[in-house]
Formats: C-alpha cells, structure tokens, sequence
C-alpha cells in the first residue's frame, strides 16, 4: 500500500509525530508497505523545506509560506493536500483531528466527494484536543474551530485508530464507523543501546550526590498533576524513610518545574530532590538506572484518562518498578501487582505508603521490573501494532 502521513505540526517540540506517527510509519515499511509523513513544521521553522529517510520512512517537512494572517493557514494547508494528492495514496492518514492535519482532512473528504481522490482517510487520535481548551491559552476562535474540527473528523473519517481506551469508548459514543485501539508502543527490531558511554550508574549517582540512599525517579512534563501533590509526597516520604531522595528529570512548558522549586523550598524539603532539567536521549538510560523506583503521579482528570504516556513505556521497557495512579492507560500498562503498583486516584497517603514500601524492598523491585520490562516487549511492540493500522486501512 502506498501510505501518506499528515502531521498537525512538527517533530518537535510536541511529540506526537516523532513518537506516535514516525515510528508507526517505520513498522508500516518493514511491513512492505511505502509511507510518507507530511510535516507542517510551523513550530520547528529550522526544518522548512528539509526531506530526508528515516527507516525507509519519507519525511518531508514542506515549506512554509509568508507569515500573512489566514494566508499562512489556507497556503499551508494547500501544500500538505498537493503533496498528498500528488504521491497517489491508497491511505492518508491524518494524526490528530485539529489545526492542519484537520483542514487537510476536510479539503481530501471534499477532493474525493468531487471525484479528485480516492484515498481511504483515516484519522489518528491521541488525545481528547477539546479538553486541552481549559488547559492551554488559546484564544475563544481558536478553542471553537478545534472543537468542531475534532467533532467534525471523527465523524467523517472512514476509519478512526485510537491510542487509549478511554479515546475508544468517547470516540465510540460520537460515530458510528469502524474504531482500532492502536496504543503507543516501542520498536524492538534492531534496538540498540544509545546510553552515552560516559554515563554509569555510578557516575550519575555521584554527580547528583545521591550516594546509596533509596532513590526514588520522576520523569514529567508537570502537566499531568498538580505540583502540591509532589510536595505532599516528598513531605510523607521523608517522614517515613529520611534517607530516601527525588530524581526529578524533565522540564515544564510554562515553568512547572520552577514553581515546583520554590514550593518544596517553602516546605524546607529541596534537601531531599535533585532536579536534572532535560536530558538528552542517550542519558536517560543511565539515569534510570541510577534509580531504584519511578512514580507516575496522574491527577483523574479527562486529558489524562485519554492520553497514551510514551515517557511510562519508556520506564516500565528500562525495568524500572513504577507506582502510578489507576487512571486511564496506567490501568493498561500496568498490571497492579505483577509490573507495577497502581494506587487510588489522587490519593497521597496510599500512594506514599506503597512508595515506602517498595523503596524498602529490593527483592519486589527486582520482580515487577522485571516483569513491567517483559510486559512491554510482548504487548506493545509496534511492529505488531501496525498489524491492526493494516486493518484499519482495508476495512
């Protein structure tokens, strides 16, 4: 088959097309099929115009047109539907229903209507995009057209592919058409360790003074839970366990990770957490290691129980024991005692409790790390995912 991606925006900074899209793309070919991903790069303007093969994967990140208001939209989207039209698709599929990837969408189901394409249009959703109006500064025009795109698209796609299971019973009660639970997953054929030679367990646990104290690892953009909770937790565990100290890798977009600072200074408790910003990929590896549990703290809330988190893949595949808040796809990743521990929503106490007592239990670590490693080769590996992506192409 011959397959066109459209992404809603660049490979970076958000994340959906470098770790949803292109590496299903990469299954797509080793399958036998030929994909391109068309890239909007409107937030990644460096990479206007670039073009390069990525796993046999044609990336094209198209030019961008003069900054004009509604120019720049209506060119934009222009270009990402001549390209696709061009290539002679069998598929396209469309990553999240909203922004470019969504008027590309509209502009192809009106192409093939008027008889100019007879692709199958298949739209990918990764995310509720409605609940992210509360959550992000749109302005009132922006947060009503994505709203209806999102309404729009699930309705008019010929098939709908979904990364969590909360995603497949809204989008479910919305359309009656086809809908495939394709999650995220990890491609294992040909993975190689990219650990930076220079990094060790040791060296990380010297270099942020952690010493032999039980160490305790989280791995956030801030978004998925309120910052008082992680105050609270470094509070009780220290009340339980003083020895015990925080690993805190990553960055908020809006400053998260700065205001959590500052309330666990307030609280007298910025002893016992080391904050290491973003690291680059080849470092996570090492510094995983150099912790003993990871906590996956998810407030209940809509955004969380329809997203598909790649950073917990990312720590259950490196054997890293995880407790987590039973919310959304944490309740699919995880199977409570056996890869993992899942702990009331948004209940601090519990999730403190069972904290400290896998912190003092390094036989139990060892098993559900193990286990939570085993789960993820077997279950999400996307070479067997793309098989499900195949039936949703020619049903």
């Amino acid at each position: 088959m011959n397959i066109v991606f459209v992404g809603p925006f660049g490979l970076q900074p958000k994340g959906t097309m470098s770790v949803r899209a292109l590496p299903l793309a990469r299954a797509l070919v080793k399958r036998g099929h030929r994909v391109t991903v068309l890239i909007p790069p409107w937030d990644d303007p460096d990479r206007a115009g670039q073009r390069w093969e990525d796993g046999g994967v044609d990336v094209i990140n198209v030019s961008l047109p003069p900054d004009l208001p509604l120019i720049f939209e209506i060119r934009l989207t222009l270009t990402l539907v001549r390209y696709a039209v061009t290539l002679n698709p069998d598929v396209i599929h469309f990553f999240k229903p909203k922004a470019y990837a969504g008027l590309s969408h509209w502009l192809c189901r009106r192409l093939r209507r008027w008889g100019q394409l007879s692709a199958r249009l298949v739209l990918d959703s990764d995310d509720w995009e409605q609940a992210w109006n509360d959550k992000l500064p749109y302005p009132g025009w922006q947060k009503y057209l994505f709203t209806r795109q999102e309404q729009w698209g699930l309705r008019h796609a010929d098939a709908v592919t979904v990364a969590s299971r909360e995603l497949e019973k809204l989008v479910g009660q919305r359309r009656t058409g086809r809908i495939f639970y394709v999650p995220n997953g990890v491609i294992l054929e040909g993975r190689i360790n990219n650990s930076s030679a220079a990094l060790t367990l040791q060296t990380v646990r010297a270099k942020w003074q952690l010493g032999q104290s039980p160490t305790v690892l989280l791995y956030s953009r801030f978004l998925e839970f309120r910052l008082e909770r992680i105050v609270n937790l470094v509070n009780q565990v220290a009340v339980s366990m003083p020895e015990a100290r925080w690993l805190i890798i990553g960055q908020g977009l809006n400053g998260e990770d700065d205001r959590l600072r500052q309330q666990l200074a307030q609280a007298d408790l910025t002893e016992y957490v080391r904050f290491t910003g973003w690291l680059p990929v080849d470092q996570l590896a090492a510094h995983f290691q150099a912790a003993n549990v990871a906590v996956f703290p998810y407030d209940d809330t809509v955004i969380n129980r329809t997203k598909c988190s790649v950073k917990l893949i990312d720590l259950l595949l490196a054997g890293l024991p995880v407790v987590a808040d039973a919310v959304g796809q944490n309740r699919e990743y995880i199977q409570a005692g056996m890869s993992g521990v899942l702990v009331p929503a948004e209940d601090d106490a519990a999730f403190a409790g069972a904290l400290v007592d896998l912190l003092g239990d390094p036989a139990q670590q060892r098993r559900l790390g193990q286990a939570a490693a085993a789960y993820i080769r077997q279950n999400c590996d996307w070479s067997d995912l793309a098989s499900i992506v195949e039936r949703a192409y020619q049903a």
